[in-house]
């Protein structure tokens, strides 16, 4: 997925250590030992006339990390009779890791590491952009509904310009009285996802009989973030409502998931704080402006937008559409200045639609984000 707004919002990220002077978006709640932070979800239209909307918790002013994970879209029930589903076409990622989840409904995904995936309920799908990659994501023709979550994660300095790739695995389903849980992303609940990832992180579907709690050990270390599907879920004390996201720090070690009257879905996720600062712009994850801007020259050229710099391999050449055919062959053993294989962005099939054109860079220079802190806050502090 894409954030596809014309114009991707700037926020300061320097955000105070509590609710004082943060948005109406987000709370405090005083949980069984922990003040619980909740984050509440901002609708971002995907763009078109009957365009999907989804529900964006995170990045926002009050938290813009948890963990490693950037970005938090929650989307549908949708009728996609009604929105036409999601259609995305070709769009690129740079320094970060995408990971689809869906509930119901089925999406074809296209990238120009070679990969073609059919992402299904309960099966994780994580792309890895490293240095470059470009993609698309089409709901099937089959898909009358569609439901789900997709995440970012922002790879970690050492790890930003790994080769692009694809991974792709079915959840096992571990059960317990009133309870159930699908392990996407790291170890839970005495059960560890075989996917790999660049900082330790996690991320789990849990369903709860009516009138459960269920008990969950996790790493001190790790601070973790609960999306509530749909539903009124308790949160280790303090009741986070449908499609809100409540957040607890580091120095926790016990999660408690709790449901009322009615079953609850929830999401959950958590890593270790990454520690870094991030400038994180349209679908990129940099650590300064200059970056961002680099990337987005490269795509905008590779893809026939706007003219190459005169330090690209495409200079002189005026395409007016992506890359691809004999130039391409010509120019493949190419790589940009710094060493970068050339095209950054790769190669897709042929007969695909348009690629999406970035959009115009900010007038100020983007700064990085500076995550508030990360240690959870006991009730009596």
């Amino acid at each position: 997925m894409t954030n596809l707004d014309p114009n991707p919002e700037l926020i300061d990220f320097n955000a105070p250590n509590n609710s004082e002077g943060l948005s109406a978006g987000f709370e405090e709640k005083r949980g069984t030992d922990y003040i619980v932070e909740v984050l509440e979800p901002r609708e971002v239209p995907l763009g078109g006339p009957r365009a999907m909307t989804v529900q964006r918790t995170i990045p926002q002013r009050a938290r813009s990390l948890i963990g490693a994970w950037c970005f938090l879209d929650y989307f549908g029930p949708d009728d996609v009779m009604q929105s036409g589903g999601m259609q995305v076409p070709r769009h690129p990622h740079t320094g970060l890791a995408t990971v689809s989840w869906l509930f119901e409904g089925r999406v074809d995904h296209v990238d120009s590491a070679g990969n073609w995936a059919l992402v299904r309920p309960g099966e994780v799908n994580l792309m890895s952009a490293g240095y470059g990659i470009t993609h698309s994501e089409h709901s099937s023709a089959d898909t009358t509904t569609l439901h789900g979550v997709q995440l970012w994660y922002a790879f970690p300095e050492k790890h930003r310009f790994v080769a692009p790739h694809l991974d792709q695995h079915r959840a096992a389903t571990v059960r317990g009285p009133g309870w159930e849980a699908k392990v996407a992303i790291g170890s839970l609940l005495g059960v560890t996802s075989p996917v790999e990832t660049y900082s330790p992180l996690s991320a789990a579907e849990i369903s709860l009989e009516p009138n459960t709690s269920l008990e969950i050990d996790v790493p001190a270390e790790h601070e973790h973030g609960l999306l509530a599907i749909e539903c009124t879920a308790n949160f280790n004390g303090a009741l986070i409502e449908q499609n809100h996201l409540g957040y607890l720090g580091t120095g926790v070690t016990k999660l408690e998931v709790s449901s009322g009257d009615t079953p609850i879905r929830v999401m959950l996720i958590g890593g270790e704080p990454l520690k870094e600062d991030i400038v994180m712009w349209w679908n990129f994850v940099g650590r300064s402006h200059e970056e961002i801007a680099l990337w987005r020259e490269r795509y905008q050229s590779e893809m026939g937008f706007e003219a190459a710099p005169d330090d690209s391999p495409l200079a002189g050449h005026e395409l007016g559409e992506p890359i691809a055919g004999p130039l391409l062959d010509k120019l493949m053993p190419s790589t940009y200045p710094e060493g970068t294989n050339f095209p950054q962005y790769g190669q897709f099939p042929p007969n695909e639609p348009a690629p999406l054109p970035a959009p115009a860079l900010p007038t100020v220079a983007m700064k990085p984000r500076q995550n508030p802190p990360t240690v959870a806050r006991r009730k009596e502090d």
